[in-house]
């Protein structure tokens, strides 16, 4: 925010003066985000409705009363558009409630726990927006929060904003369609979000061929780790045994690269070290005629 709050002895005034602060500091941070041609720089808070959309709910049990960091609340219930990230007010329409909590913490008034849902290590309010913008606008670390945890689906490691929870709702979608579970699923990660799109396509085609191969049908769940452990698995050693995998890449992300590679270049579905070796080719001389180009390209 800036700094701790100022103290001028007269809480009326204070409060009158924190509120103008923190609305100077919104508006500051939505310009400079306007001049990076970033809107989203302005770090509207985000929405608890869009986050679990996005990271699939599996159920939530409550937590009780505790201290939770202030800057780990990052979005809201019903209020995403009152206060930005940071819980800065971003209009003066509740200025009068605002400037009265804000009086009631300066006067050492004990004020109720906020309510909050937890996802993962972010918390959202449902309950007491203006006392966490207080709060943090006064420059208290911590807040006494009554906690509802939500199970996801997907965690939470890495959002930032919404571009963030869309990309989240891509790994989502993956395992609706690949309930992979445990190691299986922590191992699945893709750099490139929509990348998940192709590789449950992939996913999907590879049990296509094995149940007409076999005669057999078999269900999403069997379909999920018979790829990962038959396919997915040993794919990935042969293409790191031969140093195929691109610097920068995850398993995923080798291979969907290689394994498309591989169809272009033989029309085949095999696997063996012999295409690998095609493979690498390709890639070497790729890197000859373009030395600062990507393994991807």
């Amino acid at each position: 925010m800036g700094g701790m709050a100022r103290d001028t002895g007269s809480p009326r005034q204070d409060a009158e003066s924190d509120f103008l602060r923190a609305r100077r500091h919104q508006t500051l941070s939505q310009l400079a985000g306007w001049l990076r041609a970033d809107p989203q720089a302005a770090r509207e808070s985000l929405s608890f409705t869009e986050a679990v959309q996005a990271l699939g709910r599996r159920g939530e049990r409550r937590l009780g009363v505790r201290l939770i960091p202030l800057d780990q609340i990052v979005g809201s219930v019903d209020k995403v558009r009152d206060f930005d990230r940071r819980f800065r007010p971003t209009s003066d329409r509740s200025r009068q409630r605002w400037e009265r909590v804000s009086r009631l913490a300066r006067e050492g008034h004990a004020l109720p726990p906020i309510q909050v849902y937890k996802l993962g290590n972010l918390y959202f309010v449902s309950d007491g927006h203006h006392r966490v913008s207080v709060a943090r606008a006064m420059g208290q670390r911590e807040i006494e929060a009554d906690v509802t945890e939500i199970d996801t689906v997907i965690d939470t490691e890495g959002i930032g904003g919404r571009r963030d929870l869309d990309a989240k709702n891509w790994g989502l979608r993956f395992l609706k369609r690949v309930p992979l579970t445990g190691h299986r699923r922590a191992a699945i990660s893709c750099t490139d979000p929509t990348d998940y799109h192709r590789l449950a396509e992939m996913v999907e085609a590879w049990a296509c061929r094995l149940m007409h191969a076999e005669g057999a049908y078999f269900d999403k769940e069997t379909m999920a780790r018979r790829w990962f452990d038959e396919e997915y698995t040993p794919v990935l050693e042969m293409i790191d045994r031969a140093g195929v995998r691109g610097p920068d890449e995850t398993g995923a992300d080798a291979y969907i690269r290689v394994a498309g590679e591989r169809y272009r270049l033989i029309r085949e579905h095999d696997w063996n070290m012999d295409v690998l070796e095609v493979i690498r080719d390709q890639q070497a001389r790729r890197r000859r005629a373009s030395p600062g180009g990507s393994v991807r390209a």
